[in-house]
């Protein structure tokens, strides 16, 4: 699968422009804040529906514009796939795939697989079980829809469950037979996402290992460690024995939405021990693995967006990064990077097709091999 051609309008910086793409790689070039990165989040609004920057897509208008639109023509399995993301000031935001809207944007993620690597990936390590219980959804809902359904029907019947802990206090009564709805709803879903987490981190973990021992030279050993409250026993007795517990904390304690994914280094913590090199060769390899594993459960090569990985990697580095990718495993591209004379040696080197595109107070020239 690989991207034609992109069509922007006013998108955050771009008041309007057309990219034509090569199906192996694609370098964007150009100083800090000149937009580069804007064209990466405009593939992934097209995989994924979303901005991978901003959750708010209002705020990724122009700033003096009331629309924006984004248009994209992908090949897959011999087949062009149009795809269209369109939103209005105070609108819903409109989602077609050859000219069809879609009922629900759910329905749409999986069909065009995308993988990201940025520096906001520090918020793996920096930040809170959320953004790894993200980074976990994502994968799976690349590939198993219903996980993605159950994932949705879970995260309502937790917020029911908590608006009904909270009423009881306000009312200042219990009904256990209220709280038992929720739960049985809760129960046979939280099972079912518990065990395919489980299955993901299993088989994401030898290909992550294998990534960093090629990118760090053996240096280290990583572990990822899938932490649960469901590792201990069944989510029914789990709730039950919490539910005193939720009744004064007025939430809900116990269950998957707890879950968190242990990033070790040596059997420390990365956070505590990693050097600022080890944390992003770290986050590298695992998105890397991500993009693998997408690979072998889909049967086709998702895209590969790498936004200004090579931040304070030297060149012998950054070399052996893009070579890595650059072999027949990896499909099309996209790199942003401050370096123009750096990755054109660089490529230059390989026997790969490539288009360069160098984003110059927002004009945007192509060079290509």
């Amino acid at each position: 699968m690989h991207l034609e051609n992109i069509f922007l309008q006013n998108f955050k910086n771009y008041s309007k422009v057309e990219l034509n793409f090569s199906s192996r790689i694609n370098c964007i070039v150009g100083n800090n804040g000149v937009g580069k990165t804007n064209i990466l989040d405009a593939i992934h609004y097209l995989s994924l529906t979303k901005s991978f920057f901003n959750s708010i897509d209002s705020q990724n208008i122009k700033y003096d514009k009331d629309f924006f639109t984004i248009e994209g023509w992908f090949v897959r399995e011999n087949r062009t796939e149009h795809v269209f993301c369109g939103l209005k000031k105070n609108k819903k935001k409109q989602f077609k795939r050859n000219k069809k809207v879609y009922d629900r944007l759910a329905d749409h993620i999986g069909l065009l697989p995308v993988v990201m690597i940025s520096p906001a990936d520090s918020s793996l390590i920096t930040e809170g079980s959320d953004e790894r219980r993200r980074f976990i959804n994502t994968i799976i809902s690349l590939y198993d829809k219903p996980y993605l359904d159950d994932l949705i029907n879970y995260n309502h019947a937790l917020v029911q469950r908590n608006r009904l802990l909270k009423d009881f206090v306000k009312l200042n009564r219990f009904e256990h037979e209220s709280v038992e709805l929720w739960d049985e709803q809760l129960i046979p879903l939280g099972e079912r996402i518990h065990k395919k987490r489980v299955d993901c981190i299993n088989r994401l973990l030898p290909i992550f290992q294998t990534y960093y021992s090629s990118i760090a030279m053996d240096k280290e050993r990583v572990e990822l460690t899938y932490y649960s409250h469901l590792n201990n026993g069944s989510f029914r007795d789990l709730l039950l024995n919490a539910l005193q517990k939720d009744r004064v904390l007025q939430y809900t304690t116990v269950g998957i939405h707890k879950d968190d994914l242990v990033l070790d280094l040596d059997g420390y913590p990365i956070k505590r021990v990693g050097s600022q090199g080890q944390q992003k060769t770290y986050l590298l390899a695992l998105k890397l693995a991500k993009f693998e594993f997408i690979k072998k459960v889909v049967g086709f090569d998702p895209i590969l967006l790498m936004d200004d990985i090579f931040d304070k990697f030297d060149k012998e580095r950054v070399k052996q990064i893009i070579q890595l990718v650059a072999d027949q495993n990896f499909g099309q591209i996209f790199f942003t990077d401050t370096h123009q004379d750096r990755l054109e040696t660089i490529l230059s080197g390989l026997a790969i097709d490539y288009k360069l595109f160098t984003i110059n107070e927002k004009i945007i020239e192509i060079g290509h091999s």
